[in-house]
């Protein structure tokens, strides 16, 4: 993060600033701390910062009162829970000096024909029937993520994206984006290969039961300054092992081989080079 350049964006008209916490593409762990201090200290007088959790929350302990910042989201199925949920956190006395954005059932505190008064936050953005399964999912997935510990989550994740970001790297024609070996990262790269595009990479891993995602990523304005198009992401999660890797790295050299040799590496009889009948072919 160059904060830096972060600093020249902010200035006395900056009213909001939205950040991640930690890239979904990068991997990078954003130094929040610094960040705050600087929009505190450069920004309009009560500009509010909304935090983006969503690749934080399932993997570390995050500290809502120490983060310094005012709105805090996070999605429940990026921690076990079920789709269709997440949550917003904010300071309460922020959140009651807000407008409710949506009108229904137990989001009033009194209705007159000529105006309405809205019951305290929470409530007075959570008008109508809310999604209570979901809900109940979500709080299950929070204490069951508990039980285990953030903390140890959180450290056992970290040897995973070191060992991750080692195996990447010695992988011929990969391009890993984001912190170098030997920085702090989140179980996640994302990298571009010189053979294949990351599309094509992704069905092909998916035929050897390897699940990867492939694309921008929601970030094209990021891509579009690192030079390229899409990429391909491998994510870990606690379930994850050294094994998994292992595994995914080794067919992703055999599927890079086998794009290599569809570009044009043939052998002195003008064949594509293969290792015999125990050469790789992905099965559709």
């Amino acid at each position: 993060f160059d904060l830096d350049a972060f600093k020249e964006l902010i200035g006395p008209k900056t009213k909001f600033v939205s950040v991640q916490h930690v890239s979904n593409v990068l991997g990078t762990i954003n130094p929040i701390d610094a960040i705050v201090e600087i929009v505190r200290s450069e920004a309009a007088p009560g500009a509010k910062i909304l935090l983006d959790a969503c690749q934080s929350v399932p993997h570390m302990n995050v500290d809502v009162q120490a983060l310094g910042v005012d709105f805090i989201a996070a999605s429940g199925h990026k921690m076990c829970g079920p789709t269709a949920i997440g949550f917003l956190w904010g300071i309460e006395s922020v959140l009651n000096s807000m407008a409710p954005y949506k009108g229904g059932g137990e989001m009033i505190d009194e209705v007159y024909m000529d105006h309405s008064t809205y019951a305290p936050a929470p409530a007075r953005f959570e008008a109508g029937t809310p999604a209570i399964a979901q809900a109940i999912g979500l709080g299950a997935a929070i204490d069951y993520l508990t039980k285990i510990g953030m903390d140890r989550i959180h450290d056992y994740e970290m040897e995973l994206a070191n060992y991750l970001r080692r195996r990447l790297e010695d992988v011929k024609g990969v391009t890993v984006l984001g912190p170098p070996v030997g920085t702090d990262r989140a179980a996640l790269c994302a990298f571009v290969c010189e053979a294949v595009h990351p599309s094509d990479l992704g069905t092909f891993l998916d035929v050897e039961g390897v699940a990867i995602r492939a694309g921008h990523h929601c970030c094209q304005p990021l891509h579009r300054a690192l030079g390229y198009s899409h990429s391909a992401r491998a994510s870990l999660y606690f379930y994850n092992t050294k094994e998994d890797v292992d595994n995914f790295i080794k067919v992703l050299e055999d599927t890079l081989k086998f794009f290599t040799s569809l570009s044009g590496d043939r052998d002195e009889d003008g064949e594509a080079e293969s290792s015999g009948d125990d050469a790789f072919v992905p099965l559709f």
